[in-house]
């Protein structure tokens, strides 16, 4: 004969969530480990987080911190969020909430903090179940966690983000550079994180003059390139360029960063602007006029060395 499988209300075999069902899962990990298929031991009860306390911190196998909050009811808001303040008060790498039953929000909540955070979350049904007369037994089933489909997801949403924040920055600074300078004046906004005149606005082929935009920081340059076998040429102009770097310095008005790279196919001179990049939305204005003129002066210290150049 075989038994049928009965659920138990949770309350009826943990009268106390934080008494009785926390005290059960600290000496029980394994059933988590199992179910989430990582290591999890020493487990702490009650360890302070600033002003609050979490249900349980434990370590994985790397003895980095992972963080447990309970519930022996429906997922709510309140514990996500005390989800998320202990794990970054404690600094943990993993945080696992067990809840009774899952709301669809917070199913997707977890799901985009995977996308998104260097923490990954697990949202744990725990069920306890019994068959005929048997003492009852926990059943954890995982709702969602972490995966690499998911964190692809989240990396392309980032760059997509990342790119339409260049889109708008371009748009910006091109705006402004074309009442000042020809150079770029015929160029569109783009979502790459940088812009280049081509070899029209140096006049020599495999030489450009770009804008480049990082998340913290941005340059002008002169980009000498002419494609993969053409090392020998390319390394030629940047020597000839570079034996007049004390006068081209001079007339740019500050020092640049001479870049060979011998094992990249190209060169670069490079004047940077640490004001801040990509990131730095409010200081934009700021970022963008300090390119523009640092371009202005860039071409106009390389130009009368670049129409001379035999290569």
């Amino acid at each position: 004969m075989i038994g049928k499988i009965q659920r138990v209300p949770l309350r009826e075999v943990w009268k106390h969530e934080a008494l009785d069902f926390t005290t059960w899962l600290q000496g029980n990990l394994d059933v988590v480990s199992d179910e989430l298929g990582i290591s999890i031991t020493g487990a702490e009860r009650e360890r302070a987080a600033g002003d609050f306390s979490v249900d349980l911190v434990a370590e994985d196998e790397s003895g980095n911190p992972v963080v447990i909050e309970n519930q022996l009811e429906k997922s709510n808001h309140d514990h996500l969020g005390k989800l998320l303040t202990y794990a970054v008060a404690i600094g943990a790498d993993t945080a696992i909430w067990i809840v009774s039953e899952a709301r669809p929000e917070h199913v997707n909540a977890i799901s985009w903090l995977n996308e998104f955070s260097t923490v990954t979350f697990h949202l744990v049904k725990m069920e306890a179940i019994k068959v005929s007369d048997s003492p009852p037994a926990a059943r954890l089933t995982q709702v969602v966690g972490p995966s690499e489909e998911i964190r692809k997801i989240g990396e392309t949403k980032k760059e997509w983000e990342r790119q339409d924040l260049r889109y708008r920055f371009w748009t910006e600074l091109l705006e402004k550079a074309r009442h000042k300078t020809k150079l770029h004046a015929k160029k569109s906004p783009i979502r790459r994180n940088y812009i280049g005149s081509g070899w029209g606005g140096s006049g020599k082929r495999g030489l450009g003059f770009r804008y480049v935009i990082r998340r913290h920081d941005a340059q002008a340059d002169l980009y000498i390139y002419g494609g993969k076998d053409s090392d020998e040429r390319n390394e030629a102009i940047f020597d000839s360029l570079a034996a007049s770097k004390d006068e081209i310095e001079s007339r740019f008005g500050g020092k640049l960063d001479w870049q060979r790279l011998e094992d990249k196919h190209a060169c670069r001179i490079v004047a940077t602007i640490s004001l801040g990049g990509l990131r730095d939305e409010e200081r934009w204005p700021e970022i963008q006029d300090a390119m523009i003129d640092n371009m202005i002066r860039l071409e106009k210290a390389l130009r009368p060395h670049i129409a001379k150049l035999r290569v």
